[in-house]
Formats: structure tokens, sequence, C-alpha cells
């Protein structure tokens, strides 16, 4: 697999567990049986392609793109769908979230670029 290649099948995890978490919410503690089964397909995708991706980028960093993302992603769909309140120091710690990812994008030499 090659770089873009792996990163695409992390965004893929990203996405896959940003979908579960959101039915997570929805599956109201496991009791409603459709988002529940989603949410156990979705981190199971998830967890299988994020240990595709650490074959070929290093696992601090994958974990680091894919839970940072995620979690803003996360923030963003509770912010909108489910009408959750973000406060100023929430979304600075977002944004700082946003920020590390993007420095260790651009500018790290641990990422094969």
């Amino acid at each position: 697999m090659s770089l873009p290649a792996a990163y695409a099948v992390l965004l893929l995890a990203i996405v896959a567990e940003v979908i579960a978490t959101s039915a997570l919410n929805a599956s109201d503690g496991f009791t409603r049986l459709g988002p529940s089964l989603i949410t156990v397909a979705g981190y199971g995708l998830a967890f299988f392609c994020l240990a595709h991706t650490v074959r070929y980028i290093p696992v601090g960093i994958a974990y680091a793109i894919w839970s940072g993302i995620g979690m803003v992603l996360i923030a963003a769909i509770g912010w909108i769908w489910f009408r959750q309140t973000l406060d100023t120091a929430a979304m600075v710690g977002i944004g700082l979230i946003l920020a590390g990812v993007l420095v260790i994008n651009t500018m790290s030499s641990s990422v094969g670029h």
C-alpha cells in the first residue's frame, strides 16, 4: 500500500468512527437495535482500517490524526445534529486539536510526505 492509500484508509477509519459514535448517541445505551448495530459495525470497520493504516504510518501519528479529526467531527455533529452547545473553552480546545493535526501533517518528519 502506498502512503496516499494509507491516508485514504485512515480517512475511511475516521468516517467509520464518526458514524459509529453518532449512532452510539442514538443507540440510547444500546437499547435501540438499529443504532446499536451501526455502532458495533462502525467501530469494527474503524479499527480494522486503523490496524491496516499503522502498517504504513507510525501508530502515534495515525492515532493522533484519527482521534483528533474524529473528535472535531463528532463535536461538530453534536453541535449541528444533536443541538449540543460548545462554550468558548471547548471551541478553543477543538481549534488547538486541529492545529496539532495540521502541524503533524505539514511539519513533522515523522510522517513520510
